[in-house]
């Protein structure tokens, strides 16, 4: 078999930008595209106050690269005439280097109050009442490492009750779904765009003997009938994607059903107000680590709920 050789492309951005550049990237990038927040690993300090955020993914050198190339580039350009942003940066990676050089970056991760996410080529033995997620994140996203999956995971402790039926959207390497799953949610259907993440997802449900709960499906969600109504919806996505799909959400959501939407950067948060509020879905609280959100909704009832702020 001919080694798969892999070519990075990364952008510099701030946070208004990071989101539309990695949508953009998504569109043609093997395994979709992450955005990182920009720290020196001594201090914890940013390296680029103007523009703190990498956007990153990957494209596959074969036939379409270069077409792939051109659009994201073009897609670049014309949003450099709205907003600064950094240069494209590529550099060439072989298989062997994409598959395990990111691995020396992972380690037993503690999310929430009990939740561990142990990657599959490390050993922990967990706690009584620990909830353990194992995963091989591969070339999808969602290894529990960006505040917006532990954001998700912290809320999904105090959401899900046993026997949910819960939708996860975009779920990546289903570490969301594995999640709620192992708190005692009776079925989740994870929904996926991307068919590497799909593959992904499928391994990682497999491995986790949770297969029978848990059924990853390529696509997204839609208005259509018949709908099936659902107890929680989770969408760590990106907040444009959240208030595009606002109307699909609320009627996938059972009357008094959760939403609970990640992925979004604090300048961006208005998008997914405005979106749940035509929707008829009440805000109920506001997480956040750093320049993240998670937020969670429930279909609006005559019984209202104080809303909070937690950090």
């Amino acid at each position: 078999m001919i080694p798969m050789q892999v070519v990075e492309i990364s952008i510099r951005a701030d946070a208004e930008s990071a989101e539309a550049l990695a949508s953009a990237f998504s569109e043609y990038a093997y395994g979709g595209a992450v955005i990182e927040q920009v720290v020196t690993p001594e201090r914890g300090e940013r390296l680029d106050a103007a523009r703190p955020f990498t956007v990153r993914a990957f494209l596959l050198r074969d036939e379409t690269l270069d077409e792939k190339r051109r659009a994201i580039e073009r897609a670049v350009w014309a949003y450099s005439m709205l907003r600064p942003v950094g240069e494209i940066e590529t550099r060439e990676l072989a298989e062997e280097d994409y598959a395990n050089a990111w691995k020396k970056f992972y380690s037993v991760l503690h999310v929430g109050k009990r939740t561990v996410i142990k990657p599959s080529w490390l050993d922990y033995t967990p706690q009584p009442d620990e909830i353990l997620i194992e995963l091989d994140p591969g070339m999808a996203f969602g290894t529990g490492l960006h505040p917006t999956t532990r954001l998700c995971l912290a809320a999904l402790e105090e959401y899900v009750t046993p026997g949910m039926h819960v939708l996860d959207i975009g779920t990546g390497s289903g570490i969301l779904a594995i999640g709620a799953a192992k708190l005692g949610a009776a079925r989740v259907d994870a929904r996926e765009i991307d068919p590497i993440a799909v593959e992904t997802a499928q391994k990682n449900v497999l491995a986790s003997g949770l297969d029978d709960v848990i059924a990853v499906v390529r696509g997204s969600v839609t208005i259509q009938a018949p709908l099936h109504l659902y107890d929680m919806v989770i969408a760590n996505i990106f907040a444009d994607t959240i208030a595009e799909l606002a109307p699909a959400i609320a009627a996938h959501l059972k009357r008094e059903g959760v939403f609970i939407g990640s992925g979004i950067l604090v300048e961006r948060a208005h998008l997914v107000e405005q979106a749940m509020a035509a929707h008829k879905m009440t805000l109920v609280e506001t997480r956040q680590e750093d320049d993240w959100l998670a937020m969670v909704y429930r279909q609006q009832t005559t019984d209202t709920r104080l809303q909070t702020t937690k950090d």
